[in-house]
């Protein structure tokens, strides 16, 4: 309710009346303000509810938040009254501040690490540390807008763990994404089709001209760009004579755009021999091999490439082919919107968009800063939610929303911990074809779509439903996955400082009690009591999940760092 409205009775009918027939009364028919009779008729100023009014705006604001942070804080929405949408749009724009570069200097060879050395693996050749990092920036970055859209377009151009275990790779990859958020969709394209990482996932590295791999460019044409479908500009399907929707592309455009992206391969940790399998680095653009490039004349899409074309010639043929189809704005719109608003946004609404992706006023095509302030400030995203709009939380988000709400302080470990039981563990989908189908119904439903839904089955519901309990109900401080360290007493000069475990591969925080408000201390003090006592949740979770090896190789290690003040150390136990 924006406002309550005090009319009379009879004010009501006299308005009603002058409605009716036009206004009534023309200029000589003025009122003065306040309900001041003039001209004969009474006019009631409606009186604002100051209470209602700012729930109102509170709304308006934790909705923006919803769409375009990890989740509203306080302080957020606080921001985005003060400083209006396009003002704090205009902000989070400018800001950075999240990162995977230094991840992504650390490749290593595939024989580095000893065998059996499971921390070093961990640290090498999986998700965790990128996506730790994506965690503790999610909940804590200043960058909120820059990493959601990262997520969404890490949602539709998909390389995943599950095929390629490489951190420097996939913190590539995904650094890819954060730079380019408010960049132009063709670099994304262009620097994800030559990364090593994506060239392992999707079989372009070492593609060569006697058997042309097809996986990548169907992938490209497919999900990347334009969608396999022939769009109106509003991301409704073109149709033939007979009613059929039109493809996008044929087998032979596939088979020419493989022939265009051969003679690839990886480039090598320390400069090693072409030869050396050990030594693919995954986090640099692929290098050429000019005997595998098919240098013959290739055709695909309406575009032609003549016999003898240079290898990166051939390949921004491709890029260009693809980002200049008639189809990629509103296939890339439609997908956009999807996920940061909603999965059934009105033809209408992805028209708009489109046009801004088609030209951004400028002349400019895949301008994703102007796409993302034309999703952001469309009508039907700021419109009060109707039966039909907003979607559902996916898991990354339940869990980030929470933290956010609850004010952690993380390292970004224990989501990792939780991301795959829920069934969304970041980085790690299990097909190129993500987490969820796009066009996935709604139960219940045979008009609206609901991505998420695809991954709400019972079982993820109840562990849904556990998570939140966990974390809030049964959240306490003796709670086994949480972790609390004091801090080293040579770093007592940098609060709050981000700890390097370097044996663990990971990053703990440790903050001494004393540096935190008293209710804090209070906090640490019931949790290290809870400990001592051996409480009953946490008797419960040391039956039930025993401490694996690496979880008592990092008690191990946060149990060597010593207190920064004298007294019982306030150590909580990951198991």
């Amino acid at each position: 309710m924006i406002a309550s409205k005090s009319w009379t009775v009879l004010g009501t009918a006299m308005f009603l009346a002058l409605s009716a027939c036009g206004g009534g009364g023309g200029s000589s028919g003025g009122s003065a303000a306040g309900g001041t009779p003039t001209g004969g008729i009474v006019t009631v100023t409606p009186t604002v509810d100051p209470a209602a009014e700012a729930r109102r705006l509170d709304g308006e604001a934790a909705r923006l938040a919803k769409q375009a942070t990890f989740g509203p804080t306080a302080d957020t929405i606080a921001r985005i009254r003060s400083l209006g949408v396009n003002g704090w749009l205009d902000e989070q724009f400018a800001a950075s501040g999240s990162s995977y570069a230094d991840i992504a200097a650390g490749e290593v060879r595939r024989d580095f690490c000893t065998s059996g050395d499971t921390i070093c693996a961990r640290a090498h050749f999986s998700r965790t540390p990128v996506a730790m990092r994506f965690y503790a920036d999610a909940v804590m970055g200043q960058d909120q807008l820059r990493q959601r859209v990262a997520l969404a377009i890490g949602e539709m151009v998909v390389a995943s763990e599950a095929e390629v275990n490489s951190a420097a790779g996939i913190a590539a990859l995904n650094q890819i994404f954060l730079t380019n958020a408010f960049g132009n969709y063709r670099d994304i394209l262009a620097q994800v089709t030559m990364l090593g990482y994506m060239g392992d996932y999707l079989d372009m590295a070492d593609s060569n001209k006697s058997a042309p791999s097809e996986n990548y460019a169907r992938e490209l044409l497919q999900l990347f760009s334009m969608g396999p479908d022939q769009l109106n500009a509003d991301g409704t399907p073109k149709l033939n004579s007979t009613g059929a929707r039109m493809p996008n592309y044929t087998t032979d455009d596939i088979k020419g755009v493989a022939k265009a992206l051969t003679g690839w391969t990886y480039a090598r940790v320390g400069g090693a021999a072409i030869t050396d399998g050990n030594a693919r680095d995954y986090s640099k653009p692929m290098i050429p091999v000019t005997a595998r490039y098919d240098a013959t004349a290739k055709s695909f899409l309406g575009t032609s490439v003549g016999a003898g074309a240079a290898q990166d010639a051939s390949v921004a043929a491709v890029v260009d082919a693809a980002f200049n189809n008639a189809s990629t704005a509103p296939f890339v719109s439609k997908f956009l919107i999807a996920q940061l608003v909603t999965p059934n946004p009105t033809p209408a609404y992805v028209g708009r968009v489109a046009a801004v992706f088609a030209n951004n006023g400028s002349g400019v095509r895949g301008d994703l800063k102007a796409v993302v302030r034309a999703i952001l400030t469309d009508s039907e995203a700021r419109a009060v939610p109707t039966a039909t709009s907003g979607k559902l939380k996916e898991p990354i988000l339940l869990m980030t929303s929470l933290a956010r709400a609850i004010g952690f302080n993380t390292d970004g470990y224990v989501f990792t911990t939780r991301d795959t039981a829920l069934g969304q563990p970041v980085m790690r989908a299990p097909s190129v074809f993500g987490f969820y189908p796009q066009d996935y119904p709604l139960p219940g439903s045979t008009t609206l779509r609901s991505p998420v839904s695809k991954l709400l089955n019972t079982s993820n519901a109840l562990r849904w439903h556990n998570f939140i309990y966990d974390w809030t109900v049964s959240g306490d401080a003796t709670r086994s996955e949480f972790a609390l360290e004091l801090r080293p007493a040579a770093l007592d000069a940098e609060p709050a400082a981000m700890v390097e475990l370097g044996d663990a591969g990971r990053r703990s925080r440790c903050d001494r009690g004393a540096d935190r408000p008293s209710a804090f201390r209070q906090y640490a003090e019931r949790r290290a009591k809870g400990c001592a006592q051996g409480r009953r949740d946490a008797d419960y979770e040391r039956r039930s999940h025993p401490p694996g090896p690496q979880a008592r190789a990092d008690d191990a290690l946060c149990r060597s760092i010593q207190p920064a003040v004298p007294g019982r150390p306030l150590r909580g136990r990951r198991r």
